[in-house]
């Protein structure tokens, strides 16, 4: 049976794992469902159509599911979706989707989520990747896989981050970051590959240089985007990491930073 504290309050509805913690004052809506092995600490609130995967360690303070900060949300039954194995520290707040886009936000697994950070209305996060202190993204934003967002990072709605980027502290996102490029200013601008992060994965000698000359044609040579995405395309045939940055490409609808 869950572990209680007596001092918490869980509503009737909602269903928790046989090994669920729940720390003291903590409030658990009538929708939320929480996987095995999860924790949450004190004064956490977990509310709305929430549903947390297992062995999640869910600090003190934290906010989650509540309604999306957007005034045209008018208290459709909208959905907040967390994966497994991630720490998400205090003060975080995640809010629910709107009608208006995918009615869900959704937070993969193995994410670490320091303190303060915001991830608004039907955001897309993925897995492994890590929120400093007081990074926030706006509604609509996505974030891909081993992204490391930089401590007060903010992120424009409806911007992606690609896999693999790294941003600086304090970098404004006001357009999309392509796959495995290192960013960062007000506007975030891009300097270079994540190489060591890249390295750190194990990402080998052939796929580091792929990547190289793929970002020496988007960023150094002086080509359009469409100019890049032809020269890239070739590259994409031989390289998933080029195909991969090639896709990405074709989604950017902000554009990509420069």
């Amino acid at each position: 049976m869950a572990r209680i504290h007596p001092t918490a309050l869980v509503a009737t509805g909602a269903r928790l794992a046989d090994d669920v913690e729940i720390g003291p004052y903590s409030i658990i809506g009538e929708h939320v469902e929480i996987g095995a092995g999860t924790t949450v600490g004190a004064h956490a609130v977990i509310t709305g159509h929430t549903t947390i995967g297992a062995r999640n360690r869910i600090f003190h303070f934290v906010s989650l599911g509540e309604a999306p900060q957007d005034k045209k949300y008018a208290g459709e039954p909208t959905r907040l979706e967390i994966g497994d194995d991630n720490v998400i520290r205090e003060f975080c707040t995640f809010n629910t989707g709107t009608v208006q886009d995918r009615g869900v936000t959704t937070i993969g697994s193995h994410n670490w989520i320091m303190a303060y950070v915001h991830i608004a209305h039907d955001c897309v996060v993925g897995d492994r990747t890590i929120f400093a202190n007081n990074a926030s993204l706006a509604g609509h934003a996505e974030v891909g896989d081993w992204a490391i967002l930089g401590g007060f990072t903010g992120v424009h709605q409806f911007c992606k981050v690609g896999a693999h980027v790294m941003t600086g502290i304090s970098s404004v996102v006001f357009k999309d970051i392509p796959p495995f490029v290192m960013a960062s200013g007000q506007p975030a601008a891009p300097h270079g590959l994540n190489n060591e992060g890249l390295r750190r994965r194990g990402f080998s000698a052939e796929a580091l240089a792929a990547l190289k000359r793929a970002y020496k044609i988007l960023y150094r040579e002086g080509n359009t985007l469409a100019e890049a995405q032809a020269r890239l395309a070739p590259e994409a045939e031989q390289h998933a990491e080029v195909r991969q940055l090639l896709d990405f490409l074709g989604r950017a609808e902000r554009g990509i930073i420069r």
